[in-house]
């Protein structure tokens, strides 16, 4: 079960009560997208530990999970949607009726309703799952989000270094001086917290009954996306998020009190209230909230905005990117916004999935295409092509590791592809059981500068292993990782994730492409001393850019010329 709070604030007080998230939960069909959108459902029955999926059904519909307090002079009587709502006045402590089947989950959530949030479940049910504490308070924290840069500063404020998140973070947290994003508390002593069946509204208060009770209690900040529904681009942002993943069908009903003229023209997503008079020529672009009572002269273009109940806009007028909440609005405050209507909107699709920002990072084609779809299918081809012709002496290739040295026959590397995504990436074991805990110890006489490690007559290497790297052999079942889609024939050395937080300035170019068995740097490195790392760079960096059939055809011709001569030179 989850308990949804709207606290009070020093800025609702300052208002008269009368801020942004008030108007929103008390004017319909707006309050229906907020309230609506905040519940979530928590279940047992995921495959997690703890299961959450963001509720967007229709209008006036009943969210069962979620309890709501509000406070009692916000006037919440004449709400369409129906969420369980109870309401609190002053100080005092907010009573609600705790269902019996709230014991059968890990955890009690208490929500801070001014904040939409977006955190990534998987880590978030990970912490739940081994954390040891009886309270968790949990804060959303955009810089912990993959794919940022964090300034890491001395005692003295000096910057000491840079830190890249190649994926989302968590990290301890002092606790919050007030109500945090979350609070999971566990079921088996929640009757500890509550006193009288209520919960205080003072966060210093829960404070000291979680110390007088004994209670461990931990504080965290998670990477995840946060508005604050009290700040206009807070609230409209929530607002177009969601309207956009709401169904077509749920958005520009018709209500039998609504006269809409024939010539005006409702674009997009447009969630329309009741007793809605649109004018001739209106133009209404969505995603857009139009509330009820509300009158639209002739001419006008409302765009990407909130409307509220019993306004009246004028003729002519343009609306842009804002909120209309009172009926006796300062219309000249828009009248600078109306030149600007040209003006490219980029939050129009607020990524709350933040997730799908890491694609943004990396180089992209289009799916017809040679890399986007062609180059597959000639991986596919020739993969299929190679394990075919090798087929017959794979046994003896195997048989002949398992006779020299003990271990498997297989040597299998966790290593990044394409995006990022880890993959096991498979060789012919060339070397001894144990070899990897002996790099360490040998990389103060590696002949190549870089992460990366190599040196003439490795100790590590067998007898037989000499021989399979000496003609490559050893990269053979390589190809059934072409063939899962994991790698490509052809394409920047595949490396590890150790390797390639070193060089954040070219590890999005050269993820951008699936590694490959062979590629640009290994036909054309000079070995250098001191410089291959540097050529390492810039040929992964230089094939992603120049992509073509034609320079794949050309590095499998030099590295075919390669391994003709190195074949030969084993004799």
């Amino acid at each position: 079960m989850q308990l949804i709070i709207i606290h009070r604030n020093q800025n609702a007080i300052a208002d008269n009560g009368n801020n942004l998230l008030r108007f929103a939960i008390s004017s319909e069909p707006i309050a229906s997208v907020v309230i609506e959108g905040l519940s979530r459902e928590f279940s047992l029955s995921e495959v997690s530990s703890l299961g959450w999926s963001r509720n967007i059904s229709r209008p006036g519909s009943r969210q069962g999970k979620a309890v709501w307090a509000i406070p009692e002079e916000w006037g919440i009587d004449n709400l369409i949607t129906t969420p369980e709502i109870t309401t609190y006045t002053g100080k005092g402590p907010i009573y609600f009726n705790l269902p019996r089947k709230t014991k059968r989950h890990p955890w009690f959530v208490i929500s801070n309703g001014r904040f939409a949030t977006q955190i990534k479940m998987e880590l978030l049910n990970k912490i739940l799952a081994d954390i040891k504490t009886d309270v968790l308070a949990v804060n959303a924290e955009p810089e912990l989000l993959a794919y940022r840069e964090k300034v890491q500063l001395t005692v003295q404020n000096k910057v000491a270094g840079f830190r890249r998140y190649y994926s989302d973070s968590v990290e301890p947290a002092p606790i919050p001086k007030d109500w945090p994003h979350y609070i999971f508390i566990k079921t088996d002593i929640l009757e500890q917290i509550l006193v009288d069946g209520a919960l205080h509204r003072s966060f210093s208060t829960f404070l000291q009954n979680c110390q007088n009770n004994a209670l461990t209690l931990h504080t965290i900040n998670i990477a995840g996306m946060v508005l604050d529904l009290e700040t206009e681009d807070g609230l409209l942002n929530f607002c177009r998020t969601r309207l956009s993943e709401i169904r077509p069908g749920l958005v520009r009903e018709t209500h039998d009190l609504n006269m809409i003229s024939p010539d005006s023209r409702l674009v997009g997503k447009v969630l329309l209230g009741k007793n809605i008079h649109i004018g001739p020529k209106a133009v209404i672009v969505g995603p857009t909230i139009i509330g009820d009572n509300v009158k639209i002269k002739k001419g006008v273009v409302i765009n990407s905005s909130i409307i509220g109940p019993d306004v009246c806009v004028p003729q002519n007028q343009v609306v842009q990117n804002s909120i209309v909440k009172e009926p006796q609005y300062n219309w000249k405050r828009l009248s600078q916004s109306a030149s600007n209507f040209s003006k490219q909107i980029s939050y129009l699709k607020l990524d709350l999935n933040h997730r799908e920002r890491a694609k943004g990072t990396f180089r992209s084609w289009p799916r017809l295409s040679y890399a986007g779809s062609f180059k597959r299918i000639a991986d596919c081809l020739a993969a299929i092509i190679v394990l075919i012709l090798f087929a017959p002496i794979i046994p003896f290739i195997a048989l002949a590791i398992k006779l020299t040295s003990p271990g498997l026959v297989f040597f299998k590397d966790k290593r990044q592809g394409l995006h990022g995504k880890e993959f096991y990436c498979l060789k012919f074991r060339s070397m001894t059981v144990g070899a990897e805990s002996m790099q360490d110890k040998l990389r103060v006489v590696s002949e190549v500068d870089g992460p990366q490690f190599k040196m003439a007559d490795d100790p590590r290497i067998s007898a037989v292993g000499r021989f399979l790297r000496g003609t490559y052999i050893d990269e053979i079942p390589q190809f059934l990782n072409v063939l899962l889609g994991q790698m490509s024939v052809a394409g920047p050395r595949p490396s590890p994730e150790s390797e390639n937080t070193q060089c954040p300035s070219w590890r999005d170019a050269r993820l951008s492409v699936r590694p490959g068995i062979t590629g640009l740097w290994q036909v054309c490195r000079t070995r250098n001393p001191g410089g291959d790392f540097q050529e390492w760079i810039h040929y992964d960096t230089k094939y992603v850019k120049n992509l073509s059939p034609r320079l794949d055809l050309w590095i499998c011709w030099k590295t075919t010329k390669i391994l003709v001569e190195k074949f030969v030179s084993q004799f």
